[in-house]
Order: structure tokens, then sequence, then C-alpha cells
């Protein structure tokens, strides 16, 4: 727990905060391959700017700012690769060092970071505003998850944890939990590593991830739907956001039976009982979280049981995440302070007073949150192509035939102002590579894309295929040829 210093700010509460960030004179960046995850944070704060590798907006949102010259570099791995190239880019040095404070670099957020990360921001002078990468590491991996889970006493979905030699050993030490399981490697992506497995072929079909791992998480399969929560460790406590409903496995969008695609937010998505036991469930796993010594923005994904109405812990984010965009810009965030602004806040060197259970309480109210839904929309075929057309980012409208019309340009969701709108963050331009899995864009639309029963509805249909239709591609012949970035940008 952060020790509590001699108030000398004079920040009592959410005003105080609000107004401090509006007067903020420290460099803030949010250095990332888009800036989806943080969209309208340069709203709240001053002199907040995104560093970003993929222009998701032609040069028209204000505060990007990415590199025109591609200088050489290894072939792109992951998220983290493209952050510690930013941060080696001569125009990004550039820009940081015309943007200093008093001599000072300023701060930096990450969606992901890893050590040589850290080296490369220190050498700029930039303070990460995040935990270390060695303990966001640890704590990632799924496996360590359900250890701090079993701490804080949240419930997990009936599971062991093991190696696994061979399907014979998996049968062996997983006996109690079934016939039909469900295995995850301890680090993921959008259920990239989600594994499925009822008899030996399907074993089979995975057993080289699955057997090269020192550890697994061995799971009872449930009949369940996915939820996510997100929150903030504080110093004067856990922040819960609203239970959001979650998109998995569409294959519309995704290619992974497991994988992540989308949230919805609406008033009445879960029963008062759900709700009560996922903020419970939050607080109790932030608080264990501070107890290890970490502080900041964190997301859980919450499984409920179909069966019997029991709500289990899937797994823990310690970050921002794919679904912080809805979160950040829902009613109850916009009447305070988006959960962004707390993470920062804590980074800030700065004494403040925040009465947690009155947030708490106020975001509770189901009169506090609005409709909202986005879908996270991939390349789903096993081909490579080369983009030939993409649609720009903005508001698009949806007319009664299904197709759709380029509107106006906005750089957020808030700017629709109906369901037949919805805002499109283009990922994948023109001149790029689609790949199974590549995310293609990201649509954000008032009101519901599923139906109760957990169904996309005629709507969602009809936006995900008019935006496929505004992607114009050709097959690439000799797919080795061309470069590939594994797994997803948006997390």
């Amino acid at each position: 727990m952060t020790k509590k210093k001699k108030s000398t700010s004079g920040l009592k509460g959410v005003s105080d905060i609000r107004r401090f960030f509006y007067k903020n004179e420290t460099p803030l960046y949010f250095i990332s391959a888009t800036n989806f995850n943080l969209l309208g944070a340069d709203e709240w704060i001053k002199g907040f700017k995104f560093i970003c590798y993929i222009e998701c907006f032609d040069g028209l949102h204000p505060n990007v700012f990415s590199p025109k010259e591609e200088i050489s570099h290894d072939e792109f791995e992951s998220i983290e690769d493209i952050n510690n190239y930013l941060l080696k880019h001569p125009e990004v040095h550039h820009y940081i060092k015309q943007k200093k404070k008093a001599g000072k670099a300023g701060k930096a957020l990450f969606l992901m970071f890893n050590e040589e990360t850290e080296k490369l921001a220190k050498k700029l002078g930039l303070e990460i505003m995040f935990p270390s990468a060695k303990m966001r590491t640890f704590l990632d991996n799924k496996v360590n998850t359900n250890r701090i889970a079993e701490k804080a006493g949240v419930p997990c979905v009936p599971y062991v944890l093991s190696n696994v030699k061979d399907y014979k050993h998996l049968r062996s030490v997983s006996k109690k939990l079934g016939d039909h399981l469900v295995i995850q490697t301890p680090f993921g992506d959008s259920g990239h590593t989600t594994f499925f497995i009822s008899n030996e072929a399907d074993y089979k079909k995975h057993e080289e991830e699955i057997v090269k791992e020192k550890e697994d998480k061995i799971m009872k399969r449930i009949n369940c739907r996915g939820s996510a929560i997100e929150g903030c460790v504080t110093r004067h406590g856990t922040i819960v956001a609203p239970l959001m409903t979650e998109l998995v496995g569409f294959k519309e969008m995704t290619p992974y039976k497991g994988g992540w695609c989308g949230n919805e937010i609406f008033p009445d998505a879960f029963t008062p009982e759900i709700r009560e036991k996922a903020r419970k469930n939050t607080q109790l796993f932030g608080n264990q979280l501070r107890k290890e010594g970490y502080k900041g923005y964190f997301e859980l994904d919450f499984l409920i049981d179909q069966d019997n109405g029991e709500l289990y812990l899937g797994e823990l984010n310690p970050r921002v995440t794919g679904a912080s965009s809805i979160t950040n810009h829902a009613v109850f965030a916009l009447a305070d302070a988006p959960l962004f602004v707390f993470h920062i806040m804590e980074w800030m060197n700065e004494d403040y007073e925040l009465d947690v259970d009155e947030i708490n309480d106020r975001w509770a109210r189901q009169e506090n949150v609005d409709e909202w839904s986005q879908l996270i929309i991939k390349h789903t075929k096993d081909t490579i192509e080369y983009v030939t057309e993409a649609p720009r980012s903005g508001i698009w409208q949806l007319s009664k035939d299904g197709q759709i019309k380029f509107d106006r340009m906005d750089t957020h969701r808030r700017a629709v102002e109906s369901d037949k709108e919805a805002f499109f963050l283009r990922i994948t331009r023109k001149g790029d590579y689609l790949y199974e899995g590549a995310d293609m864009g990201i649509l954000v639309s008032r009101g519901r894309m599923m139906t109760n029963d957990f169904k996309l509805t005629p709507r969602a249909k009809s936006w995900i295929k008019a935006i496929h239709s505004k992607y114009k591609s050709q097959l690439v012949e000799d797919p080795k040829e061309q470069p590939v970035l594994a797994g997803s940008l948006t997390k």
C-alpha cells in the first residue's frame, strides 16, 4: 500500500482531480500500435499525446503523432516490439525532446511493454506509469492469476495447475474435472491459446503448445457466458466500473473459438445479484493486487455458469485493455472521471483524497449506465492479402438496405448520435497485409449488438458485412515473402 504523505496539493475529491489535469503541465504519452485503448484521454488531460505506429486518422487527429519514415527493424512479433521500435525512432526522440517541460521528458503509458521498453524509456527520460514489466508479466500469467484469486477469496472455475506430458497424463491429473476440459497456457492472446479438449483428437491438435509449458491451467468446461469488468487499484482502495458482456468466438469476427471480439455495456445486462458479486470480487481481487505491490488499472474476465448461476474468475489483465474504451466513455465515467484518470493520478507524485466507496456506489447505479457496443473485426480467413482499399476512421451511417456510407470525421464514439450510426477506427490500412487474426478495425455504436440469448443481432451482422465490403485486397501468392505481425493490436 502506498504510504500517504501530508497533504500539500489540496486535491480533495473528483472535482479537484479534474481541475488538476485540466491544468497539467507534465508531458504525458500513450505509446502503442494505435491510440484505440485510451481514445479521448487528450480531452481530459492537458498535454496528453498519443505516439502510434499505425496512423488510424490519416493525420487528422490533433494529438496523434506517427513517425513518417520507416526505419530498419526486425520483423514485429508483438506490441512490445512495436513500442520498442517507436522508442528507438529518431522522429519520436525529436518529438519528445520538443515537448519537454522544465527539462523533463514526462511520463508514458503503454498497452504492453517489457524490460527493453523500460530501458529505452529511461534513456529518453520517460517514467513509465505502470508497475514494472517483471511484475506485470508475473501477474499476466494465467497460472499465477488463480493463485492470487485463492489468496483474495475469489472463486475460480474448478481447475488444476499442472504440466502435461501426454494425453494419458492430462486425464490423470484432471480426473476430478470430468471429460470436457478447457486448457489455457500461461500467456494467451484473445483466445488464441485457449483449447477445448474432449478427446485425444482434440488434444493432438494443440499438443505441441500444451506440453511445452512448465505449467498449464486445466479447467472443467462449464456452460458459461463471458463478462468483463475494469478496476483501478488506488491508495484509497479499488475503484470498480460496471460489468460488461463479452462477445466471444463469433466466426464473423474472429477465427478463434474462444477469441474475444467485443463488449456491450447496458443497464440490465446482468441480474442485481451477479452485478454485486462481480463488484465485490473485483474489489477483493484489487485489494489483493495492492498487497502484491501492484497499483493502477486492471481488468478481470468473469465467467457466469448458465447451469447454476455461479460467477467465476476467468483471467486477469494487469493493464488497460481492449474494453477500456467502452468503460472510459460511458455516462458514469463522464459524470465523474474516466478510470484512466484515477490510474494516472497514482503516478503524478501528488497527494489526494478520494472517497472510493462513494464512487463505487454511484457507478453501480443502473441509471448511470448507458447502452454501447463495440465489435473487434478481424480477418478470419487463413490467407494473406494485400490491401488496396480500406475504409476511413470516423462516423459511418447504415442504411436500410445494409449499405454504409462515410458521414464525417471524428476521433471517438461520443459523436455517434443514434443506433443507425457507428464510429469506425481503422486498424488495417491501404498497403498493409491481412492475415488470419489481423485486426481490421473496431466498430462502436449505441445500443446492443447481441440478443438476449447471446446471438449477433441482424444490425451487427449488417455492420460487419458492410465493413468487410469496404476492404479491397489481393491474395498474396507467396505469403513467405510478406511481413506478418503475430497477434492482436487491440488486446
